[in-house]
């Protein structure tokens, strides 16, 4: 006799303890993003609600993600030293600094002050175990084979660090010079990253073959590191005296202008190549969780042409992160509204066996 066996309904889309994906909190990072945007805006209602989206699922995620860690624990650690999918690991930073970000922006400065020690102590920890686990303590070789866009991650980390630091520096008068001191050290790491991560991804694009699967969405990251590190480069330009950022002020925000104009000059090549992945070569374009890879950059474009027009007094790049964030609004929405859809239907989609 046949029986159909119904899966949980967030299989398919990986909201399991056993399924989680370690990239999951790019959907606290896509939210938080647009939260603190709409912020810029001045459309408090909507950066409000958005605000309080972030923070259920943060709460949803780090839930679920203690669970595994008690009960998949050998998913997790799988996961850890698996080379194409570690380094998601720090999207738990990057979305622990972004809901940081949006709750200093409302004023609750004590919850996103603790919020940034956690992820701090984090991206700290994680930076020397991830790519230990993933890629210099392994003995296949070549690990270059398996880079891909999921690297980009661990920059954005860096710089989220950076954008939290130098938001809540005005409020702690007694850690200013602390709060400099993370913002300026976080923000040089993550420039560093940034320059070693596009040489190994690049050389995995020209040295082996590429499968049109491949090029999947976490390769937007690429785009939306830069853009962290715009909005970080115009966070530190507008802080207050202090030795370590004196030194390098002049160089931050020059160099921001420039990563502003690499990250536009992005858009359209990742563009094309959506296209050539999914019309030419019929990939199916169905939700997973790396969509919000795509989503997260979008709203970070968005912010760091508002952050980086007002810092520097250039209203065309403000005027363009202004109307940008009308795209990443619709981004989110389609993104959000799939991942409801492949929740409320997986259930009724997979017959099992008898």
């Amino acid at each position: 006799m046949l029986s159909t066996l119904t899966p949980p309904p967030s299989r398919l889309a990986g909201l399991t303890p056993a399924r989680l994906s370690p990239g999951y909190f790019a959907l606290v990072m896509a939210t938080g993003i647009l939260s603190v945007g709409c912020q810029l805006r001045g459309w408090d209602l909507m950066a409000r609600s958005l605000l309080v989206l972030t923070a259920v699922e943060y709460a949803l995620l780090v839930v679920l993600t203690a669970w595994r860690f008690v009960a998949h624990r050998g998913a997790l650690a799988a996961d850890a030293h698996d080379t194409r999918k570690a380094f998601l690991f720090f999207t738990f930073v990057a979305g622990t600094d972004v809901f940081a970000v949006g709750l200093a922006g409302q004023g609750h400065f004590l919850p996103a002050a603790v919020l940034l020690v956690i992820a701090a102590l984090t991206w700290l920890v994680l930076g020397y175990t991830i790519p230990w686990a993933a890629v210099l303590g392994r003995t296949e070789r070549p690990v270059i084979a398996a880079a891909n866009g999921t690297w980009f991650v661990w920059v954005v980390a860096s710089q989220s660090v950076a954008v939290a630091s130098a938001t809540l520096e005005p409020h702690y008068e007694a850690a200013r010079q602390g709060l400099a001191v993370v913002a300026v050290f976080s923000w040089s790491v993550g420039c560093v990253l940034y320059a070693a991560s596009a040489i190994f991804v690049s050389l995995r694009l020209m040295l082996y073959p590429l499968e049109p699967r491949e090029l999947d969405p976490p390769y937007w990251v690429s785009m939306g590191a830069v853009a962290i590190t715009v909005v970080a480069g115009a966070r530190i330009v507008e802080m207050e005296s202090a030795p370590m950022v004196d030194a390098v002020r002049g160089l931050v925000a020059g160099m921001s202008v420039v990563f502003w104009c690499f990250a536009t000059w992005l858009i359209p090549v990742l563009v094309a190549v959506g296209v050539w992945r999914h019309h030419v070569h019929r990939v199916p374009l169905v939700y997973e969780p790396t969509w919000w890879s795509i989503v997260f950059p979008l709203g970070m474009y968005a912010v760091a042409g508002m952050y980086l027009g007002r810092a520097d007094d250039l209203p065309i790049v403000e005027w363009i992160g202004q109307a940008w964030l009308w795209v990443a609004l619709t981004a989110w929405t389609l993104v959000f509204l799939a991942m409801l859809h492949t929740v409320s239907t997986t259930g009724r989609r997979e017959p099992d066996r008898t």
